[in-house]
């Protein structure tokens, strides 16, 4: 074979390799995300998707097995649809009542989800008041204070 022949072969079957491993590595790029009602409705067709739904922690639920490194812990929508997870990771930081939970992963039986990764959102004490109450003046008298002490 000639040498040319073999280094474009070469290159062709890295190439190929790169493309493979990119699309393995980003599952949840190819995933749905549904709200949790819609996901309890449908449950069955989407069994073998990556789904990501969220939903609002029931503190009572939650079950730490560090033997297994399992956590098991409930969610609940705004309709008060509730959902089992199950876990096979730590639990996140601020994993308390209310807390709305991130889950992506699947479905399996019936309102059950096995979670690949279990995110919080931070709690409402962190966000910044509601835009209503925002008073541009107050604001631009501080921004013009700190700037004449600069």
């Amino acid at each position: 074979m000639k040498k040319n022949t073999i280094v474009m072969l070469g290159g062709f079957i890295i190439a190929g390799a790169i493309v493979f491993l990119l699309m393995a590595a980003t599952p949840g790029s190819s995933g749905v995300e549904l709200t949790m009602k819609e996901l309890l409705a449908t449950q069955e067709q989407h069994k073998d998707d990556f789904v990501t739904v969220e939903g609002l922690l029931i503190e009572d639920s939650i079950k730490w097995d560090a033997n297994k490194i399992e956590l098991k812990f409930d969610v609940q929508d705004n309709d008060g649809n509730v959902m089992h997870v199950i876990h096979n990771g730590t639990q996140p930081d601020n994993f308390s009542e209310g807390v709305i939970t991130i889950l992506q992963g699947a479905p399996t039986k019936k309102n059950t989800f096995v979670a690949e990764t279990v995110k919080t959102r931070c709690p409402s004490k962190y966000e910044g008041k509601d835009i209503k109450d925002y008073d541009p003046e107050t604001h631009k008298d501080k921004l013009n204070k700190t700037t004449k002490e600069k």
